[in-house]
């Protein structure tokens, strides 16, 4: 059995499976739909601390969770270690999350130009300042998320940093900021890291599959998996992989019905929630068409709709017809 046991701080989690942080993806329905496929821990979408003092409705939204979404983590984006503190502390009460998380991984022009993400990274003092003065604050264990830099001691540096601040855990995305997403995950990186630390380290990119999530664990030495962008559109990617990590087998899923279904509960989720006019539902349902038959033709008359139920029947009547 691969699938172990993870803790992070006072929380010990039954796998080692966790959800990414992921803007305009990981609102609330969402994370309820991958808590059912197997996530272990989901995490909330980045909310910007500056933007959340300011009381900005659709920051607090992204903050919200329910008694089924437990244990979920809260994820900050900043460059202000003082603000940061502020927003942690109204995350800590508000929503009183198992784990606070501080984003300094996304790559995005927008959140770098701003010094937040990634543009972290170049600056050891300031990543310092943040996670202690987090730690200092907060009774809630304090993670972050990074990426490589281009040379592994810098990597190592910033790692040992994290936790000698007072971090529970340490998610490394195994690619530097300039290469976005593209390339492929350096794994050796990541076990460098592992090897280096003794709080959890998980590994984070390229996990799309059975094989990926088995050869990540297996070459990082890594205490989790954290899956991003595989998940979208897919949730049932947790059940696979946490099924495959048990018992060594595959489970056989007929994949067009498994995403009509998933999409479905992702609507009435998104109505129970009351979450539908807060996201972009076509944007959503392009990734729940991904390897439907006639997905190009289902995705363009998706286009012209915005009504959830209207996009269900039109994927449903998908799968039926014969491209």
């Amino acid at each position: 059995m691969k699938l172990r046991k993870l803790k992070i701080g006072r929380t010990e989690l039954p796998g080692n499976l966790l959800l990414a942080p992921m803007a305009d993806v990981t609102n609330l329905a969402f994370r309820l739909l991958c808590r059912q496929d197997g996530a272990d821990l989901t995490y909330t979408e980045m909310i910007n601390a500056d933007a959340l003092l300011n009381e900005s409705r659709k920051s607090f939204i992204k903050g919200l969770s329910s008694p089924e979404d437990r244990p979920f983590g809260v994820q900050l984006v900043g460059s202000c270690p003082e603000k940061l503190r502020e927003a942690a502390l109204f995350v800590e009460e508000e929503y009183r999350p198992e784990v606070i998380d501080v984003n300094m991984g996304c790559p995005a022009k927008c959140i770098t130009g701003t010094g937040c993400g990634s543009a972290l990274l170049n600056s050891p003092e300031l990543v310092n300042a943040i996670i202690s003065e987090l730690t200092d604050a907060l009774e809630t264990p304090v993670s972050a998320k990074i990426r490589l830099l281009k040379r592994e001691e810098k990597t190592l540096e910033i790692a040992h940093l994290i936790e000698k601040a007072g971090a529970s855990a340490l998610t490394v995305h195994g690619r530097t900021a300039s290469q976005m997403y593209s390339g492929s995950t350096n794994l050796m990186e990541i076990r460098a890291v592992k090897n280096e630390l003794s709080i959890p380290v998980i590994a984070n990119g390229d996990i799309r599959d059975e094989e990926s999530a088995e050869r990540t664990l297996e070459l990082t030495g890594c205490d989790g998996l954290m899956i991003g962008r595989a998940a979208m559109g897919n949730p049932f990617i947790f059940r696979r992989i946490r099924h495959y990590l048990e018992t060594g087998e595959k489970l056989e899923v007929e994949r067009q019905t498994r995403q009509l279904e998933d999409f479905e509960k992702y609507i009435s989720l998104l109505e129970e929630h009351n979450l539908l006019s807060s996201i972009n539902l076509r944007m959503h349902a392009h990734w729940f068409t991904k390897g439907l038959r006639g997905s190009r033709h289902v995705r363009e008359k998706i286009n012209g709709m915005k009504d959830g139920k209207a996009i269900t029947e039109l994927m449903r009547s998908s799968c039926q017809e014969k491209y």
